[in-house]
């Protein structure tokens, strides 16, 4: 399993190469200047000292090198010193890194201040979403063509049709307009506190909506996999075995099929987690959360091309991570994988 684990992640880094220079290009052919938001008074050959200084004219493969070096190496020791106070290089003090246009600051900074957000709202929605889709995925194929199956298939479908830019403001016509239960938007600035108990409701309520749009979709979307999943392992040799042997039927769906039936999950589950994080874009706009989907969509409006290679490149970097993650679950799952 280790030297799986090793060689997969050896294979990662050409992988992430490649597509850092895909992202890198692709951006890089947006229009765009680190000199567009300087005042028009600035004479032209003044705007070219400034981008000569930046590497902005240097060749394209000159750039992208760069670019990768401050990505791959230098954010990340910046980011381990930050946490504990451990220098890999000689200078962490006053490290190079990306810089954004927009902000004039470091690119990742603005990230790591944004990213506790997206992930109180999107991890909750999806963990929430697959705790509902699994049990109940399984008991509609259990019971299939039965009334709970109808329904549960009727939801979903609904669940998974509906957009979430339709079913945000219908929960915001609802909840907050109609019925006054909840805040109509998310107050980022808003600080727990855990010893206070009317500062833990509130971030409860001011989540209930934006979590429940996400776990809606959630739920939607894996109950679908879990109910196809379920009902193909219910035909299964193995489950007519079990039943033979005088195994429980608790025990034949819980260990067997249930088990077997979560390797397409987890499949769908490793692929559908960087797709959240830029899905969030809608949810964060419609309820005003300040993560990284509107910050993406924020820096696309203003130009901001080297916060959004950022971005794009994380989100690229948790595909390749949990698509390991997802491998090394199968043998967990299931006995029949070897790694070896």
């Amino acid at each position: 399993m280790l030297r799986y684990v090793v060689r997969r992640l050896l294979v990662a880094i050409p992988t992430l190469l490649a597509i850092s220079l895909i992202v890198f290009g692709l951006l890089d052919l947006a229009p765009g200047d680190p000199t567009s938001q300087l005042p028009l008074t600035i004479p032209a050959e003044v705007r070219d000292n400034i981008r000569d200084s930046l590497g902005f004219n240097d060749p394209f493969f000159v750039r992208w090198w760069n670019w990768v070096q401050l990505m791959m190496i230098n954010e990340p020791v910046d980011l381990i010193h930050s946490a504990t106070d451990i220098c890999l290089t000689g200078d962490c003090d006053n490290p190079e890194r990306i810089i954004s246009w927009q902000s004039r600051s470091p690119a990742m900074e603005t990230i790591y201040q944004r990213l506790p957000q997206t992930l109180w709202v999107l991890g909750l929605g999806l963990v929430f979403g697959v705790m509902l889709a699994v049990p109940i995925g399984t008991i509609q194929a259990y019971r299939q063509y039965s009334w709970f199956d109808n329904v549960g298939t009727f939801v979903t479908m609904l669940g998974y049709s509906v957009p979430v830019f339709v079913i945000g403001p219908l929960f915001i016509w609802l909840f907050s307009v109609k019925l006054g239960w909840l805040p109509t938007f998310y107050t980022t600035t808003h600080d727990v506190s855990i010893t206070s108990w009317s500062s833990i409701w509130f971030q409860f309520k001011q989540l209930a909506m934006p979590v429940g749009v996400l776990t809606l979709f959630n739920a939607a979307t894996f109950g679908r996999f879990a109910r196809a999943s379920v009902l193909e392992n219910l035909n299964e040799g193995y489950v007519r075995t079990a039943r033979s042997k005088g195994l429980g039927e608790s025990t034949v769906m819980t260990r067997h099929v249930v088990r077997n039936s979560l390797i397409p999950i987890v499949t769908l589950l490793a692929l559908s987690v960087p797709g959240i994080f830029g899905g969030a874009i809608i949810t964060e706009n419609i309820f005003r959360i300040n993560g990284l989907g509107q910050l993406l969509l924020l820096s696309i409006g203003q130009n901001d091309l080297p916060m959004v290679q950022s971005l794009v490149f994380i989100f690229a970097l948790l595909t390749v991570m949990f698509n390991i993650i997802a491998d090394v679950l199968y043998g967990f799952l299931d006995p029949r994988i070897r790694y070896d």
